[in-house]
């Protein structure tokens, strides 16, 4: 038996610890960018999806420059934002100057 069953604590009462080790401790208000300020150095891979395609090997070496790929989207159609591989939002391609970006048009949310 563990300690928590030993103690007679039911486990989703237990206090999670948080991610420097400590426990949770209550919200005491909003947070800032300042209270971000240690991860704004840390590097995260960006992706922007256009759509996905399938294909056999032999047809993958068939392809030249200038070959048109069929994606499985639409034109028009949201394209996916991955933030270290995770879906974090759909935006649309805009063109900034002379080079292609994105705009964020929904968030992702997801549950833990």
């Amino acid at each position: 038996m563990s300690d928590e069953q030993d103690a007679g604590i039911p486990l989703d009462e237990l206090e999670a610890p948080d991610r420097h080790g400590g426990l949770e401790e209550e919200a005491s208000g909003p947070q800032s960018a300042a209270d971000l300020e240690a991860v704004f150095d840390v590097p995260v891979r960006i992706s922007a999806v256009l759509g996905h395609s399938k294909m056999h090997v032999s047809d993958l070496l068939k392809l030249a420059s200038g070959t048109v790929l069929e994606l499985d989207r639409k034109v028009g159609e949201a394209i996916d934002i991955y933030v270290n591989d995770r879906l974090v939002a759909r935006g649309e391609v805009v063109l900034v100057e002379d080079k292609l970006g994105v705009t964020m048009t929904e968030i992702i949310k997801t549950d833990r």
